[in-house]
């Protein structure tokens, strides 16, 4: 018994362990996410800058006297450069907060707010999904606070039980809400991307590791609730199976000790049956002996008196 009752805590340690893994890995992949500017990332199509003294690569070179032409500002510019040789494809990277592309005139990368780049009629939505990922990193915190205090301060097993409960009800509502933020996004990027400024629209764009961050996030978040809760399932399982059984030993152990009582007052009973006949026969016996004698002597008192009657 106390083997198995060390296995079994061993076992609901191991998945306490499990379950603070996992939220704290969903913890930290969702801030890094939330904080880094690589959620969807991809190249933008834009007009090469003129060739100067500082650039002379990546440039369009009109003909002509470079001099006069950047004096006299009235010169036509002509260029052969025609199709896709007029353009540049800058790389950019796009998160939650900013927007950062490749400076094209000088090293470098410039960003600015994405809430500024998102049309009018998406900033409500991308507004809301901020505000769910902040709450989701904020009940990612409570319930990986709930699973250490349940790890490591639980008195008894029942606060145990009461706090996995409340860090499980803790982290599917905050995976619920990191699906709902990161879905939102998704359709707000998707928007801007139609909508928004011409000078930022991407030529082409696939989603980047912090978008992979945040998924990976709600999966372990997920993942942290599922065995929570089956620890907690287990736990109460198990604990009924050990009742079970409890109440079964008891029942035999009660049913045996009725046996061997009512055994026991049988033989006890028998016993004094056996001995009060033995002492009746006794007593007949000796009551017999004592009355023959006098029966014996009566008859000789009357042959004395018919004889003297006579």
């Amino acid at each position: 018994k106390a083997k198995g009752g060390f296995t079994m805590k061993t076992n609901r340690r191991c998945r306490a362990l499990l379950a603070v893994s996992l939220n704290l890995m969903a913890l930290l992949f969702s801030t890094t996410a939330f904080i880094t500017t690589h959620w969807c990332e991809g190249t933008q199509r834009v007009p090469k800058p003129s060739c100067g003294k500082e650039k002379k690569t990546n440039c369009l070179n009109y003909s002509g006297n470079e001099t006069a032409n950047e004096t006299n500002q009235n010169v036509v510019h002509y260029s052969w450069e025609t199709g896709d040789d007029r353009f540049l494809f800058r790389y950019f990277h796009t998160g939650i907060w900013y927007s950062c592309e490749e400076n094209i005139n000088a090293a470098g990368e410039k960003c600015r707010s994405f809430i500024d780049l998102a049309p009018a009629s998406e900033k409500g939505v991308l507004w809301l999904s901020v505000v769910s990922e902040v709450l989701y990193i904020m009940l990612l915190v409570v319930g990986f606070s709930l699973m250490c205090l349940e790890l490591f301060h639980s008195s008894s097993v029942i606060d145990g039980l009461k706090l996995n409960a409340f860090a499980a009800v803790f982290t599917v509502l905050s995976g619920l809400l990191g699906m709902v933020a990161h879905m939102m996004y998704t359709q707000v990027f998707q928007v801007t991307v139609s909508l928004g400024p011409e000078d930022w629209r991407p030529h082409s764009w696939d989603y980047g590791w912090s978008f992979c961050l945040a998924w990976g996030s709600f999966t372990c978040c997920m993942a942290a609730s599922v065995t929570t809760l089956n620890s907690y399932t287990k736990t109460v399982i198990e604990f009924r199976h050990k009742r079970k059984i409890f109440e079964q030993g008891f029942r035999e152990e009660q049913n045996f000790l009725d046996q061997e009582a009512i055994k026991y007052f049988r033989e006890r009973s028998v016993q004094s049956v056996s001995r009060s006949v033995e002492a009746f026969v006794d007593f007949a016996s000796l009551r017999k002996s004592r009355l023959s004698p006098i029966s014996a002597d009566m008859g000789e008192v009357s042959e004395i008196l018919g004889e003297d009657v006579c």
